[in-house]
């Protein structure tokens, strides 16, 4: 059945007097230009005023999702796709298979293990016994080399400030030893599993508060002793906002720190630990380049892009480790590398053409092997594998393909599934294309347009437009029920591969990055010109939606171009570019924006930055903002400000709506019934606005 539009929008008569936000002007002078900002007082969020009027945002929000007709139906459905469950690609260890999975209502992922390929599933670490409410999730794990222990960090509310525990898998006993401030952690098992290299963070106090989301260092842990014993291994002294990771050799003789310095260059540095006296030495000498090493026992590899913006593969010897001595074995090509592995003591090469993905298998020295045939033009993630098993396992899907587990065994040449999930929808009528189109500078572009095979192109179709474009992140095609539920349901679903992503290359990337970034909106909006052009849509049956960096585009987008759409989902976005870096960890992402600081940098900032550039009485089209209270990323500052803004000056009677929620991050370990009321919300908001019924 297809989306029944109304012949009229729902009555908006039901919505709640709109919430009055004070001005309390505040002006910066910044590089000799004054800034106003009304609403600096909303971004303490300790604040009781503040909290007081989030509460009566929220209350205005609700009186608008809570009266469609629908709901109840949109509840159902929802609920009935999410509690189908999910699962991971397994971590091999010997003849032990650890692989995450979800089912029905549980709020969070187990951790099993079976005993062969077909050994029962046992419980190894379950989170929904965390708390009752389960907003307390497991963040991450590291299991050891012989399967014996595992690594693993909780975190509260989303936040992602990690506590690292350990956990005996042969009784399921948790050790004694818990690591505070490890968020994000990068891990490497001693070969012997007396304990681990990892990263943490400064402990309270060490440095400003202001600070604590930096300064992050590699220690080695030993299986018993305290924490705050932990010996030192590796800092930045000169970059607070670095960002280092740990990867170790087979045999424990060789460490390899990678230091990831924004999205544009990492640096490597190797210890040989064979010698007690051995200190760290930069193996990429002034290169400036993205770089990933893995060390093997008698060599190391490394994908980089210098001179080769779709990147290649190098081998580098620990004789002469420096970068002048590494010899190219893969050569950059057409398809734009991701990942690799050592399995099978072979290369496993991930690789992107034309934003899908292409495994391919090649020897030490670079030759081809073999390429693995995938189900269809889809996505692979998860890669995993031992180094001298014959085991290659990676999750796959695609818009009309559900994700399941695939196994690629060396010894027969074969591919089986391993393990999937139903999957909970009807997608025998989804059609899935690729499209080219220009942007504002000529520049081709490219765009999956997902849709039932019997669409009428009559410029009427709901559609859900999309993107990115940044920190190198490439969109590709994914399986996603709720957009599987649109899409039956006669909606279209677009995600275009924008400039500032990782689709086709480093130059793609820095196209829309820094000074460039406008190029990133210009292709979002071209994106949805060509759905206009080609009668799949028109502004009035249109929904833009973001999150993150894309809740920035979309931000730029309805800014630049408020008739462009009927409605606009922004969630967890950055709104106040002049400001941002201020924020917890946002100094990260200034080698991709830039920083207010910088006089050149803010020109073109202060050019886009959403909240610099609302224009009072604009037609603006229905907007939800959505932010979460325990984000340790992106402030929800960015959403109250921008909110009460857009409320002041819209010129239009279509509402500006804020859904703040409490003891929720920017998405990480949210609980399943936490988000099964978020996308209720979100999708009685959708439509509701676009005017359809269930």
């Amino acid at each position: 059945m297809g989306l029944a539009i109304s012949s009229c929008l729902f009555a908006q008569t039901d919505l709640d007097p709109l919430p009055l936000t004070r001005i309390e002007m505040v002006i910066d002078t910044i590089h000799g230009v004054a800034i106003e900002d009304p609403y600096r007082w909303l971004e303490d969020s300790e604040s009781d005023e503040v909290i007081h009027w989030t509460e009566k945002q929220s209350k205005y929000f609700h009186s608008y999702v809570d009266s469609y007709p629908d709901r109840y139906k949109m509840k159902k459905r929802l609920t009935n796709l999410m509690t189908i469950g999910s699962v991971s690609s397994p971590t091999v260890r010997n003849d032990d298979y650890f692989y995450y999975r979800r089912e029905g209502d549980q709020n969070h992922s187990i951790l099993y293990r079976k005993h062969g390929l077909n050994g029962n599933p046992e419980v190894i670490i379950d989170p929904n016994t965390f708390s009752d409410d389960g907003t307390v999730a497991m963040d991450w794990s590291y299991i050891s080399s012989d399967g014996s222990l595992i690594a693993y960090g909780i975190s509260s509310s989303g936040s992602e400030r990690s506590t690292l525990h350990l956990i005996r898998t042969s009784d399921k006993t948790n050790l004694a030893d818990t690591i505070p401030f490890t968020r994000g952690v990068s891990m490497a098992w001693l070969p012997d599993n007396s304990g681990f290299y990892f990263t943490r963070f400064a402990t309270a106090g060490e440095v400003p508060k202001e600070d604590e989301a930096y300064y992050r260092r590699v220690f080695l842990h030993t299986i018993g002793q305290r924490w705050e014993d932990d010996p030192l291994i590796f800092e930045d002294k000169d970059d607070k906002t670095s960002w280092p990771g740990v990867s170790l050799s087979p045999d424990g003789t060789k460490l390899i720190v990678y230091l990831f310095q924004g999205w544009s260059r990492t640096d490597l540095y190797l210890k040989d630990l064979s010698h007690p006296d051995a200190e760290f030495v930069k193996i990429n000498g002034l290169l400036e380049a993205n770089l990933s090493a893995q060390p093997l026992d008698d060599c190391f590899l490394i994908l980089s892009n210098h001179n080769a913006p779709h990147y290649r593969l190098l081998k580098g010897s620990y004789d002469q480790p420096e970068s002048e001595n590494w010899k190219e074995i893969i050569p950059q090509r057409e398809e734009i590398a991701q990942t690799f592995m050592v399995i099978n003591s072979q290369i496993v090469l991930h690789s992107l053409r034309k934003a899908h993905s292409v495994v391919e298998i090649f020897d030490l020295n670079g030759r081809s092997v073999k390429t693995l045939t995938l189900p269809e033009m889809g996505t692979t993630y998860g890669l995993s594998g031992e180094h001298d098993g014959h085991e290659l396992f990676f999750n796959f899907s695609s818009f009309n393909t559900p994700s399941s587990v695939l196994r690629y065994d060396f010894n027969s040449d074969s591919i089986i599934t391993f393990d999937q999930v139903p999957a909970g929808i009807d997608v025998s009528n989804i059609e899935v294309n690729q499209v080219w189109y220009e942007s504002a500078d000529g520049t081709p572009i490219s765009m999956f347009i997902v849709h039932r095979q019997d669409i009428e192109l009559n410029g009427q179709n709901p559609t859900y437009l999309t993107g990115y474009g940044g920190f190198n992140v490439s969109e590709k095609p994914y399986f996603s029920r709720t957009i599987a539920f649109w899409v039956n349901r006669g909606g279209v679903f677009a995600v275009p591969n924008l400039r500032g992503g990782g689709e086709y290359g480093e130059e793609w990337h820095r196209d829309g990055m820094l000074e460039n970034k406008q190029n990133c909106f210009d292709d979002f909006i071209a994106a949805a010109e060509y759905l206009f052009a080609e009668k799949f849509t028109s502004p009035e049956h249109l929904l833009i939606s973001g999150g993150s960096n894309g809740g920035l585009l979309v931000g730029a987008v309805f800014t630049q171009r408020p008739e462009l759409c009927r409605a606009v989902v922004c969630s967890v976005p950055l709104l106040d570019m002049i400001r941002y870096h201020l924020f917890l960890i946002a100094r990260l992402w200034i080698p991709e924006y830039g920083s207010s600081e910088d006089p050149e940098q803010f020109e073109y900032i202060r050019a886009y930055s959403p909240y610099h550039n609302v224009t009072a009485g604009a037609a603006y089209p229905t907007i939800l903002f959505k932010a979460s209270e325990s984000d340790s990323r992106v402030h929800p500052m960015h959403a109250r400000k921008m909110t009460a803004l857009m409320q002041a000056a819209t010129g239009s009677d279509n509402p500006i709506l804020l859904r703040l929620e409490t003891k929720a991050g920017h998405g990480q370990g949210k609980p399943t019934s936490k988000r099964i009321e978020d996308l209720v919300d979100t999708w009685c908001f959708i439509f509701k606005t676009l005017g359809l019924k269930m």
